[in-house]
């Protein structure tokens, strides 16, 4: 089972998470998975005022028992990805003071990074809290080559993983993020799809993918840059949007912020016991008429 990852990347005890919570601690030594999970009612709206009760987690179809849970809004580290090739040349100007207003929404504790990728992919800012770094990267990127989407999101995962495990001694748990807006296929990556997919579902990182049609491309190449957007969100617990202009992109952006700020935490020990590395099926549901959660879509069980 996946151990819950506080900002250091080291693995804490269910005892040691449940006493941070002020929780009754129980015995020791116990590895926790842990889940993301948004709550939305019918209309789509987040549903903020849950408890622990209302959680039923099943893996491979077995009920488990949660020994953490919380609804405190804990900081971030995210990936901003901003696809920059010769199609957004155009668009980009919108999408720059989008994504700027978006990163001047965070708060002091989260952490940011600005990646831009066309042919080639540049971590044009690293992980700061400077609003004004990010702000300023965001406007110096600017639009030529084709798409290497496969490339961004593989270093942006690697960046990620980096960045936890190089932050240890922190006590804070941190959740991971990465917001992608990109406008068509992949077309020059040397990553492939199956290789970044297989990264985000060993990651603890929920992606959220932005989608814009470009007339560059045909129907098919959308469609399959589509597929790629759709199903990375979905593995991985983010949500995958489809804006039907460049400038709806405020509001698409002000969505996910709004996610990230409305998630429940939740913790528990598999009751799997083999090491055997295989792939887990996790369901959340939700004790609630007309509520739905979701998160991502399961985990790789420990090996000996």
């Amino acid at each position: 089972m996946r151990p819950f990852r506080t900002h250091s990347g080291r693995a804490s005890t269910a005892s040691t998470l449940i006493a941070q919570q002020q929780k009754p601690a129980f015995k020791a030594g116990v590895d926790i998975v842990s889940l993301s999970v948004t709550a939305t009612n019918q209309s789509g709206h987040y549903v903020t005022d849950l408890a622990a009760q209302d959680f039923q987690v099943f893996e491979d179809g077995v009920k488990q028992e949660l020994v953490f849970f919380s609804h405190s809004d804990f900081p971030v580290a995210l990936s901003l990805l901003i696809d920059t090739s010769a199609s957004m040349e155009e668009k980009l100007s919108i999408a720059q003071q989008a994504a700027i207003n978006f990163v001047l929404r965070l708060r002091p504790q989260d952490l940011a990074s600005v990646i831009d990728f066309d042919s080639r992919v540049e971590v044009v800012q690293p992980f700061t809290t400077t609003v004004a770094d990010l702000e300023k990267a965001i406007r110096g990127t600017s639009a030529g080559g084709s798409t290497a989407l496969h490339n961004a999101l593989y270093i942006s995962l690697k960046e990620l993983r980096k960045m936890v495990g190089a932050s240890a001694g922190a006590d804070e748990v941190r959740r991971q993020a990465i917001v992608v807006l990109s406008d068509g296929e992949d077309t020059s990556s040397l990553v492939s799809f199956e290789e970044v997919l297989e990264l985000a579902k060993r990651s603890e990182t929920a992606i959220y993918t932005i989608g814009l049609k470009s007339r560059e491309f045909g129907q098919r190449g959308f469609k399959e840059a589509e597929y790629v957007l759709r199903t990375l969100s979905q593995e991985t617990g983010g949500r995958y949007f489809s804006p039907n202009r460049i400038e709806d992109l405020n509001g698409v952006y002000e969505k996910i912020r709004e996610e990230l700020s409305s998630q429940y935490l939740v913790g528990y020990a598999s009751k799997n016991s083999k090491r055997d590395g295989a792939w887990r099926r996790i369901v959340v549901r939700v004790g609630r008429d007309n509520v739905t959660a979701r998160t991502k879509l399961g985990y790789y069980a420990p090996t000996s």
